[in-house]
């Protein structure tokens, strides 16, 4: 009995934070509408709820969504710096097209219940 209790409140813990990750990929894609905000928004609970996920399949994908941020605003301030040269609009451009492909890939690979296996073997956090 005490590891069907287990077992039913793993399955909830998962549940639970795999909504999470769904909302962050939303958050992640309403930043284009709505300008950085929700990117923002997005990072502050990867990092809040980080923790919860460590050692589950689901902490790759906060990884994922914690990496994505910070190379897109590094890449949005260069790309904002080098407007007025010509070729920012060539990394925003880049940018944009990384972002969503991080964002469609992520969320294609929680629709299966897999864990993201293409994490790079660095972390900016």
């Amino acid at each position: 009995m005490n590891t069907l209790s287990v077992h039913h409140n793993h399955e909830h813990h998962d549940s639970h934070y795999r909504g999470l990750v769904t909302t962050i990929y939303l958050l992640q894609a309403l930043a284009f509408l709505l300008g950085g905000i929700p990117f923002l928004l997005a990072v502050i609970l990867n990092y809040a709820n980080l923790r919860h996920v460590k050692g589950t399949w689901l902490e790759s994908h906060f990884i994922w969504q914690i990496n994505t941020f910070w190379v897109a605003l590094s890449l949005a301030v260069v790309g904002a710096i080098t407007l007025s040269i010509g070729i920012g609009i060539f990394i925003l451009l880049a940018l944009t097209i990384w972002v969503v492909h991080r964002i469609t890939y992520g969320w294609m690979t929680l629709n299966d219940s897999s864990a993201i296996t293409k994490l790079p073997t660095f972390s900016l956090f």
